[in-house]
Formats: C-alpha cells, structure tokens, sequence
C-alpha cells in the first residue's frame, strides 16, 4: 500500500491540538512543475524582495526526479531568495540556487494581508513533471498510483516533503508546540499534460481533481482553499506555439476553478512575458506570486 496511508496516520500532529499555548502558524503548500519552481533572477530581485521576511519561514523538499530516494529532503529556514531552480537538499543543508519563483511575492503580500501572524511554506516542485503518466518522461509524474521502475513518483516526493516537513514542531525555535493551521494550495502545472496527445489533454479535469482532493485528504481539510495558475503559450519567435494541447489544459483548469466551491484560478498569466520559450520572466514571478496570495486571502474570506 502506498506510503499516504502511513503519512496520514502520522499527519495527527498539532492540527487537531487545540490549547492557546501553542504557537499558531499559517501553513500554504505550493506545488506543480517549473512555474512554480522559479525560473526568475535573483539579480533582478528588487530591494523589497531580498530580505524582511520576518515571521515566515520555507521548507522545500528536494526536487528529483521519479525513482530518486532522496526527493523531498529539506530542513525549515527563515524565507529568503534562492528557492527556484537549482535549489537541493540533502535533507541536513540547503543549498540555494540564483533563482527564485513566486514564494518570495507570495509571502510578502501574505505579511500586508494577515499582518502580525506567522506564515509556514511547504514547496515541492519539479520542472516538467505531468499529472498523467503518460506525459512524466524523464521530468516525472504526478499520478499517485503511477508505479513507473521503483513505485516513487512526484506525489510520493510530495508526501515525503510534508512527512519531513511536519516532523519539526517548533519551527520558529520559540520553545512553543507549533500549531499549524492549513490555508491553501497553490498549483501551478499543467504545461506538460499539454504538450503530448489529445487524449492526455482531455484526461486533465479528472487527473487534476483527482490530485487535489488527495493533497486536501494530506492536510486533513476537505474543503482546504486552492488557487490554480491558469497556464499560458510564449508563442515563441523559434518554435511558435509551444503547448499544442494549451487550450484543452485551459479548459481543464477553469472547469476546476468553476466547479469547485473553494477554487479559484489565477489568469494574469497571460499577459506575461517569457526569458525563454517555457518560463516566466523575472516580473512575471513577482507579479504571479503577489495574485496567487490574493487570490487565496479572497477564497479564506468567503
């Protein structure tokens, strides 16, 4: 049986743990594939993004592909940049990388909306990853039953990050139980389903839903926010369209958003522009990070 079944029996952790002297901690997981990841600069970083997050802290599990038993090693750290591509973990150090995605926006437009309260980021990301399996190649997939050589896929990385995640239960080091409250996904995948066949494209609503209701069934709330980035095409000067299947992952994400009462979608993604032909620019992330915590604040007000 799948290791989920062992996780959710540990996951009874300081969620159901009621007592005012534990330490509450607004906990978010963002997940999906390089979008999320972060292809954006460090260099390009203004000064309001380097430093100043007080009160929120990141644990990013180790992004590898399928297989790998190493994937979602990590250890909690007060945010900072360097979380994008090229971040690795060995589970005892992180070492940074010179990117970043849109944890950094995020957290800071978290810090103006839920003012004096503290903030825990949960990340698991891999470039290229697909939710069908058919999709995954090389980058992996998402599909939880998806057995591939070793029976390791990206949702088992997943799992695996919140499982370590989870272990510490003062991660502010204040001498306090931590009691962390789970606010929201944030999703952001859906180019690679794209880019193979029809029948995979059509396959997304399902595979998606799917997906969603087992990372809500991770943090022990049914009816957990979730905030989908809605994909975009660079139309690239080279290679043209990029996603040949877009429209149908498109119409896929906005059924979810549609048809979920705790959904929505985030559709800036548009009108970005593109450092290459599969990834945001610099602005774009920053832009993409600050909606995605809008967008969650709007659904938890509901």
């Amino acid at each position: 049986m799948k290791q989920y079944v062992i996780f959710l029996f540990l996951f009874s952790f300081s969620v159901s743990i009621q007592s005012q002297e534990n330490d509450p901690i607004r906990l978010f997981y963002l997940g999906g594939q390089s979008n999320m990841e972060g292809f954006g600069y460090t260099k390009d970083l203004p000064d309001s993004l380097r430093s100043n997050y007080d009160n929120v802290w990141i644990f990013e599990g180790n992004p590898v592909p399928d297989e790998a038993q190493n994937g979602g090693k990590g250890i909690w750290e007060t945010l900072k940049p360097g979380h994008g591509t090229g971040f690795t973990s060995d589970g005892k150090t992180n070492t940074l990388s010179n990117r970043f995605g849109i944890e950094l926006s995020f957290a800071k437009q978290l810090q103006k909306l839920y003012p004096n309260e503290k903030i825990a980021i949960i990340k698991y990301s891999r470039g290229g990853s697909s939710i069908d399996s058919l999709a995954a190649g090389g980058f992996g997939s998402w599909e939880p039953d998806f057995q591939g050589k070793s029976g390791i896929n990206q949702y088992d990385h997943f799992l695996t990050t919140v499982n370590n995640a989870l272990k510490t239960t003062d991660i502010d080091e204040n001498g306090k139980k931590d009691h962390l409250i789970p606010t929201g996904i944030i999703w952001m995948q859906g180019e690679a389903d794209a880019a193979f066949t029809e029948a995979i494209a059509l396959r997304y609503y399902d595979n998606l839903k799917r997906l969603m209701d087992l990372m809500r069934a991770t943090f022990r709330t049914d009816d957990l926010p979730i905030v989908i980035g809605k994909i975009s095409d660079s139309w690239n000067s080279d290679v043209g369209k990029v996603w040949k299947y877009g429209e149908l992952i498109q119409y896929a994400q906005e059924k979810f958003a549609r048809t979920d009462t705790n959904a929505t979608i985030v559709r800036s993604t548009r009108y970005y522009k593109y450092s290459d032909p599969w990834h945001y620019d610099s602005i774009g992330y920053i832009d993409l990070g600050k909606q995605f915590a809008n967008a969650i604040y709007a659904l938890c007000k509901q």
